[in-house]
């Protein structure tokens, strides 16, 4: 067998202008420069991020590599699960304004009174991540919640985890002491389920339970104002039938809802502000003056003028409730 012969490749005019030969330069070879050395798109350098923490909340929690103190909060699932929704609703829905951050201590206990509405007390969870995002320690709010939200199964627990506990004298008293902020709402439910028709209009500050707490631990009283959350479920009735079925302080009716089901559930995306006052000092009182009804009751006055005349001054500022 006769072996293949090759036939040498002959260069026709055609393949030369086509095909012409490479350009020999003098100097050191250049190796190309890649586009965009190293660089990663956003959205896929967001996504390995994610997935990188969840895998490390995953481990810490399999691993028990996280802490718990004895009101049952966990810093760990709260900055990992529970505040990165909130925050969203916070930034994106709410478009919450904060001012005020300078009467926050930097460091020690205060009692933060706030007033409360909105059918759902969304105005609690906002003003949490108000001073969590805007505080230059980033430090937590220990919210005082009323017994009706411990009495839930998955929500009361959840509560535990975020750091709140239950609005009595004695757990207010050992967090302030701990050198904690702590978040009051003490128009409970008069205020955060009143008609619409009565928005922004303060509802009795119960007996001063929250004042008597201060003054006992001598820390600072912050009037907090907010803005905004009235107007998310406009409360128009209440049908009290259902809500004695369910054992709840009312049960709301909105223009939306229970007409459109579900979908009326969901908040109107009202522009929130929120302003934290001119602390009010109580160390300057005298020993055992938080047994003196008359005191506490000026005091409580004090801080619930103080928020209700806020309120009257950020309304009189603000435009479309919805615009901002």
């Amino acid at each position: 067998m006769q072996e293949a012969r090759v036939i040498p490749l002959q260069r026709t005019e055609r393949h030369r202008r086509f095909n012409p030969p490479p350009v020999v330069t003098e100097g050191p070879a250049v190796e190309p420069t890649p586009l965009r050395p190293g660089a990663v798109e956003p959205e896929v350098a967001g996504l390995r991020r994610g997935v990188a923490d969840a895998l490390a909340f995953a481990r810490r929690r399999m691993t028990g590599d996280y802490q718990v103190d004895e009101f049952g909060f966990d810093p760990d699932l709260t900055e990992t699960v529970l505040l990165p929704p909130l925050r969203a609703v916070y930034q994106k829905w709410f478009r919450v304004e904060v001012s005020g951050v300078e009467n926050l201590p930097a460091d020690g206990g205060a009692l933060i009174v706030c007033n409360h509405s909105g059918t759902l007390p969304l105005d609690a969870m906002m003003t949490a991540i108000a001073v969590r995002d805007n505080h230059p320690a980033q430090r937590y709010l220990r919210m005082l919640g009323a017994d009706l939200v411990f009495q839930v199964p998955l929500l009361g627990a959840l509560a535990r985890k975020s750091g709140q506990t239950l609005a009595c004298n004695p757990d207010a008293e050992q967090l302030l002491r701990s050198g904690e902020l702590v978040g009051v709402w003490p128009e409970g439910f008069k205020g955060i389920g009143k008609p619409f028709s009565e928005r922004y209009k303060l509802q009795r500050f119960g007996r001063g339970g929250f004042v008597s707490a201060a003054m006992r631990t001598g820390v600072p009283i912050i009037p907090c104002s907010i803005v905004g959350a009235e107007e998310i479920y406009p409360k128009i009735g209440d049908l009290k039938a259902i809500a004695r079925l369910f054992g709840l302080p009312y049960f709301p009716i909105t223009p939306f809802f229970p007409l459109l089901g579900p979908l009326g559930a969901i908040p109107l995306p009202s522009k929130w502000h929120i302003r934290f006052g001119e602390p009010i000092p109580t160390d300057t009182y005298e020993k055992d003056a938080q047994d003196d009804p008359m005191l506490v009751f000026n005091l409580t006055d004090q801080v619930r003028e103080t928020i209700q005349q806020t309120l009257y001054r950020m309304l009189t500022q603000r435009g479309n409730p919805f615009l901002g």
